[in-house]
């Protein structure tokens, strides 16, 4: 695993800049031809390499046309190769899902998985159906990239201690060179990034060499449960990165009252523009409209909540070496309505975000990452297991009379989905309220479990229901 850093340019030449917007320009035009061309079944869903395009590319002269050095060209074929490659591979997840929900024949599942594995899936009708749904075919909105290999810059510090970046140009044999605002050289393969007359350069680097990486993590298993108001709650009741909601939400009001105006503005401006005063729609456009001051509030937004994120998710890698959390990957639609301002705020909630920083510090720091099925996961009773009734923060469960923290809740009962053998990861939502209510029904009624196949018998002997941890956590609250 390798993270990546991203070094930024400090009061670049115009005329440099100008330079390197153009080969990116030229370089969108490399990325588009490979969309166009490849990004489709008889593309890299028929198993095409990069060096396949580049060796067809200089044989029919399609290099030709671009404008720009071999290096630049073919560095360019091959990340956007990668692109088309994970397009495909987001797409096979939803396909997974699908044999999922179809059939319950282990069999039946290891052939399809793989067939979607090997690319063999055009031969299967349901694989072919599930593909064509999930794989929608894209193209190239990139125009601002440059991928520099690593051996095609270099970097070298003046006598001002600043750092000097040389990278390849448009002319051969000529280097463009960016100062940097760091002192630490980067390594490795460079993505340059031009947006607002600064260059971006991301590079990776070992996460072996960084003081985060070397933090022990705990002993202990714990379920987490991501949420808006704060990062993270484990199952222990301890919440994590409680700025997050203050964050998102002081974030989203400042948005809507800043596009409010700028909606008045640029109503103005039209209507002078309409009127003929091309002069006063202008100036408005100009100095009132701009993106340069939006785009860095945003960055400097993104900065502060992957901070608040990335130090709850460290805190709680202290004291777990196993991580139970939801797989949210998949979006759940409420039925009750809300009001937009509600919709607003819930639109910038970053469970992106918390999911990268739970696999990056994980892996890291040598700790277990466990997704489990989320759902009904916030409306059971950690104790009875019937459906509660949610109000605000509180769970009021109706059968056992228990009141407790939603959020802390949920942390629980992720924690003893872990150990589930009756809902697997993508075990539909509808199955998994059914198999809850038959439970409860079953413990109501004293019945015993109606399943008693050996398979099922072999795996509630391996995977109890309720976890021991879950079950002394019980213990522990009663007394």
């Amino acid at each position: 695993m390798k993270v990546t850093r991203i070094a930024y340019s400090a009061r670049l030449n115009p005329g440099k800049y100008a330079a390197l917007s153009e080969q990116a320009r030229r370089l969108g035009r490399v990325r588009g031809e490979v969309w166009q061309r490849y990004g489709s079944i008889n593309g890299v869903g028929a198993g095409l390499r990069d060096r396949q395009v580049r060796n067809q590319w200089l044989t029919d002269g399609t290099h030709l046309q671009f404008g720009v050095s071999a290096n630049a060209w073919k560095e360019t074929v091959r990340d956007a190769m990668a692109d088309i490659g994970a397009n495909l591979a987001a797409a096979k997840v939803g396909v997974r899902r699908a044999i999922d929900r179809r059939t319950n024949d282990p069999a039946e599942r290891k052939r399809m998985f793989a067939a979607l594995r090997t690319n063999q899936w055009a031969d299967d009708p349901f694989l072919s159906r599930q593909m064509r749904t999930h794989w929608k075919r894209g193209r190239n909105r990139t125009h601002d990239q440059i991928v520099v290999r690593a051996d095609k810059y270099n970097a070298v510090v003046d006598r001002g201690r600043r750092l000097w970046l040389a990278i390849p140009g448009l002319e051969p044999r000529k280097m463009v060179t960016i100062p940097l605002s760091t002192t630490v050289a980067p390594t490795g393969t460079l993505r340059l990034i031009l947006r607002g007359g600064r260059v971006a350069v991301h590079y990776q680097i070992d996460p072996a060499t960084m003081r985060s990486s070397q933090r022990p993590c705990g002993d202990r298993t714990i379920g987490v449960d991501k949420g808006y108001t704060e990062a993270l709650t484990d199952s222990d009741g301890a919440l994590h990165g409680c700025a997050l909601g203050a964050l998102l939400t002081s974030e989203s009001d400042r948005l809507k009252e800043r596009n409010r105006r700028r909606a008045k503005l640029r109503s103005i401006a039209n209507t002078a523009a309409a009127r003929g005063d091309h002069a006063k729609a202008h100036r408005i456009t100009a100095n009132n409209l701009g993106t340069v001051k939006r785009d860095r509030q945003a960055s400097r937004h993104r900065a502060a909540v992957r901070t608040e994120v990335f130090t709850a998710v460290h805190r709680v890698v202290d004291k777990a070496a196993t991580i139970v959390a939801e797989d949210l990957t998949r979006t759940f639609a409420g039925r009750k309505a809300l009001g937009r301002n509600v919709n607003r705020r819930l639109a910038a909630w970053t469970k992106g975000v918390t999911a990268e920083a739970l696999k990056n510090v994980s892996e890291r720091r040598g700790s277990v990452l466990v997704h489990v099925n989320a759902a009904y996961t916030s409306q059971a009773c950690h104790r009875c297991g019937r459906l509660g009734r949610r109000s605000g923060d509180r769970l009021h469960c109706t059968s056992c009379g228990v009141v407790c923290q939603a959020d802390v809740n949920a942390a629980i009962n992720i924690l003893q989905r872990a150990g589930d053998p009756d809902i697997a990861l993508h075990t539909p939502h509808h199955k998994v309220k059914q198999i809850l209510q038959d439970r409860t029904d079953r413990h109501r009624t004293r019945l015993p479990v109606q399943d008693s196949s050996p398979a099922t018998v072999g795996r509630r002997a391996n995977y109890p229901n309720r976890s021991a941890m879950s079950i002394d956590w019980e213990a522990g609250s009663r007394q």
